[in-house]
């Protein structure tokens, strides 16, 4: 039987569902990364913008190394459980039980040291199975059928950072009733609210990697497959002409997003003059998910119908808008308006960006080497914290705490992105 028949055979409904209950499960662990670590420092350990963006770029180190090494071991396992699978289950469960000790550490009031390394450690379980993740993709569904199912599992991450986000606003509003207090964290924690989302993120974690370690079947690669050893694998990217503008585009969109994401809660408070915007940040990422529904929705099928180039500049074009206007915005109404905007382009973004490695190396005829390459598509989604979170938190500081600096900052990432992918050369329109 022909390769390309048994891919389309291996490939099903069934295979997408829980690659996107993976993704779903994953996104809930950095919603609440997103959604409380900020906060949490802020509440109990320091004001400084420049500490807690040393604390949170943290995952941005571990982002830069530990997906690519990761990813290169899976493409040479030899395991019969197939090669990315188990390093899913292994590490879904690591991530599970490190997001239950960050609780600990932080209501048991261990040090900043401590509570940073338990942090670290959480971020080393995500990362360790993230572009495995990525990778199981390509490997399982046909090149023509990539657009579609990434956008659906975009569709589902999305979904499970809105169920988080959404989870933390709730559970935040009730405490805060129940308490008869203002401040969400200290109510929550008063109640006993405060374990609820951390309790569900290690759930979700723990039954994803088990539902794909137990439901997907690998597609089979040879035994003696070729080997690429670490220069012919730096050499292959740094003189391929689509890698590097590719690689470097995702570097500068990632660029934008953290700026804002990473310090979404100090830009609110100093806009709207609140102390507590924990409730009402939490509500801007579950709209701004929300909207990232509604462009993986749309971006997804455009990547493969009128072409990869347009989709992505579409989304990035639609990404932009909110970045030019941001330094205007004052308002709860103005940061609502541009949160739900800026998910629409995200979305777009997200979901037309995730096939194209898998398609040049189909083209390549190199997809026994998605791992390691999917590896470094993480890395450049993670060198951006490690970025926004240090020289943002310098910037902001250097301009006496005004946040908004950030946005024409991230517009100018965007607007050097662009040109990026538009120069590719064999990011062609439909099948490859």
């Amino acid at each position: 039987m022909s390769s390309k028949h048994a891919r389309k055979r291996n490939y099903s409904l069934a295979v997408a569902l829980g690659l996107a209950f993976l993704g779903f499960s994953a996104s809930t662990g950095w919603a609440i990364n997103k959604g409380l670590t900020f906060p949490l420092l802020k509440e109990q350990y320091t004001n400084a913008p420049f500490i807690i963006g040393a604390v949170l770029s943290i995952q941005g180190i571990m982002g830069l190394f530990v997906p690519p090494i990761m990813g290169y071991l899976s493409d040479v396992s030899k395991s019969k459980r197939g090669r990315r699978t188990p390093f899913i289950l292994v590490g879904g469960i690591f991530a599970a039980l490190m997001i239950l000790a960050v609780y600990f550490s932080y209501t048991t009031h261990q040090s900043l040291t401590v509570f940073a390394i338990v942090l670290s450690l959480f971020y080393f379980g995500m990362y360790s199975f993230a572009a495995q993740y990525r990778a199981l993709m390509p490997d399982v569904v046909p090149s023509g059928a990539r657009g579609k199912v990434s956008g659906m599992v975009t569709l589902f991450e999305w979904a499970g950072n809105l169920f988080l986000f959404g989870t933390i606003f709730i559970v935040g509003s009730s405490a805060k009733s129940a308490a008869g207090m203002d401040d969400s964290i200290a109510a929550m924690i008063k109640t006993g609210y405060f374990l609820i989302p951390f309790a569900l993120v290690a759930i979700f974690l723990t039954t994803a990697a088990l539902v794909i370690f137990f439901g997907i079947k690998e597609k089979h690669f040879p035994h003696k497959r070729r080997t690429e050893d670490l220069l012919q694998y730096i050499k292959d990217i740094i003189f391929d002409h689509d890698f590097v503008s590719f690689y470097l585009a995702q570097v500068l969109f990632w660029l934008s997003f953290e700026l804002i994401a990473v310090f979404l809660f100090g830009i609110l408070q100093s806009c709207l003059g609140e102390k507590d915007v924990t409730t009402f940040g939490n509500l801007l990422m579950a709209l701004f998910n929300i909207t990232v529904l509604v462009g993986a929705v749309v971006g997804g099928p455009l990547y493969d119908r009128i072409g990869r180039k347009k989709s992505i500049i579409i989304g990035g074009l639609i990404f932009l808008i909110p970045f030019l206007y941001g330094w205007f915005a004052n308002t709860k109404t103005d940061f609502t308006a541009l949160m739900a905007l800026a998910g629409i382009g995200w979305g777009m973004l997200l979901a037309t960006s995730w096939p194209v490695v898998g398609d040049l190396l189909t083209k390549y005829e190199r997809e026994e080497y998605n791992g390691r390459y999917y590896g470094i598509f993480e890395a450049t989604k993670s060198f951006p914290i490690l970025i926004a979170g240090l020289f943002g938190g310098a910037i902001v500081q250097a301009a006496g705490g005004n946040y908004k600096v950030l946005f024409p900052i991230g517009a100018i990432s965007i607007i050097i992105a662009l040109p990026l992918i538009w120069k590719m050369k064999h990011l062609g329109r439909g099948k490859q």
